[in-house]
């Protein structure tokens, strides 16, 4: 089967992977000039352990499974990374029980390993952490998402598949059987592909209203949220990701977390925004003081400085309950051999490579 893959992000060479794994020909078809320059360029780098997300949701089903297949994945095809653990951490007794359903979510989602543990507990793993109680989750990572995007790249050429660069999908149409794709771009041209994969973030509704005989009113609307990352001078205080207990709409709040170097980095916040923008304020570093204080007393005055903004594909706004992943192949919407990815924003890096076999049965099927 001729595959066409829209968009060189995480899920899109994941899913070509997948895919040329399969034994399809795969062609992954990318707008902007390299893979991974949109949502996949601007993340935390973390691996999610699975425990936010409601039972039974895609999220929490591809992010469970995408941990461990990207823990084998990391280890087996040399992509740096390292399972540094995380505290989610209550400051009162109201966090402190959100925090417990959490736990027993993850244990509900198949999360392995995770600890209530008290204030002097957490305190013995991270002497410079304040809080009343935490969640400790051993089996969350960070990675090296660039290294990564490029073992799968080398997955798909060593199979035969290409990447094609610069180059726009501007209509797909079915005709004889096939999907005749139109390309804009610096190779401007006609292609039939058997299947195509429409994974191309922020511009997937976009790729949806221009596919022949998908329903306008199935194309979602993307909210654009914005996170900012702060970076800290000096020494690192802390050996494992801190996240506080979820307190915002459309965010887990913000949390400290490492690099694989052990730059620490504060992010991100939720900032709505019209149009793709990824500049950092610095005027937003008075809020992140306060907030990081919760955990942190002891941050010193002075010490952040704006670092990055990544963009997510929300399909819900401002005090909306957050939207679920979104897939759509031919049981979704009556097309043969298409399949359209929605809102795959985090745990996007993290789920990626069990979206990617979840996509590769759909069109299987």
């Amino acid at each position: 089967m001729d595959v066409l893959v829209i968009g060189a992000g995480m899920v899109g060479l994941a899913v070509g992977r997948a895919l040329a794994l399969r034994g399809h020909a795969v062609i992954v078809a990318e707008a902007e000039k390299a893979i991974g320059t949109g949502v996949s360029s601007r993340s935390s780098e973390v691996i999610h352990a699975g425990m936010y997300y409601p039972v039974g949701s895609l999220r929490a089903r591809h992010c469970v499974e995408g941990a461990r297949a990207l823990f084998r994945f990391c280890e087996t095809h040399g992509v740096p990374h390292r399972r540094c653990g995380k505290l989610i951490v209550a400051g009162d007794d109201g966090e402190a029980s959100a925090i417990a359903a959490i736990r027993d979510r993850g244990d509900t989602n198949g999360v392995e390993g995770l600890e209530l543990l008290d204030a002097a507990q957490a305190k013995r793993l991270e002497p410079n952490l304040a809080c009343t109680l935490a969640l400790h989750s051993p089996n969350t990572g960070i990675i090296d998402s660039h290294a990564l995007m490029l073992a799968l790249l080398g997955e798909i050429e060593d199979r035969g598949g290409s990447l094609a660069v610069q180059t726009k999908v501007d209509h797909l149409a079915r005709a004889e059987g096939q999907w005749q794709a139109s390309f804009g771009g610096t190779e401007a041209g006609t292609m039939p592909f058997d299947a195509v994969v429409n994974a191309a973030g922020f511009g997937a509704p976009g790729i949806a209203a221009r596919t022949e005989g998908y329903p306008e009113t199935s194309v979602p609307r993307l909210h654009l949220a914005r996170g900012n990352y702060f970076g800290c001078t000096g020494k690192p205080a802390f050996t494992r990701l801190i996240y506080p207990a979820p307190r915002v709409d459309g965010g887990l709040g913000i949390h400290l977390t490492l690099d694989l170097n052990g730059r620490v980095r504060f992010g991100p916040d939720v900032e709505w925004i019209e149009a793709p923008d990824y500049r950092v304020d610095p005027a937003r570093a008075d809020s992140f003081y306060g907030a990081i204080r919760r955990y942190w007393p002891a941050l010193p005055e002075g010490v952040l400085f704006p670092d990055y903004a990544g963009l997510r594909p929300k399909l819900t706004g401002p005090g909306e309950p957050a939207a679920d992943f979104r897939i759509e192949g031919p049981a979704e919407h009556g097309l043969p051999g298409i399949v359209h990815m929605f809102g795959i924003e985090s745990p996007g890096l993290t789920s990626s490579l069990s979206l990617a076999e979840d996509v590769a049965d759909r069109l299987s099927a």
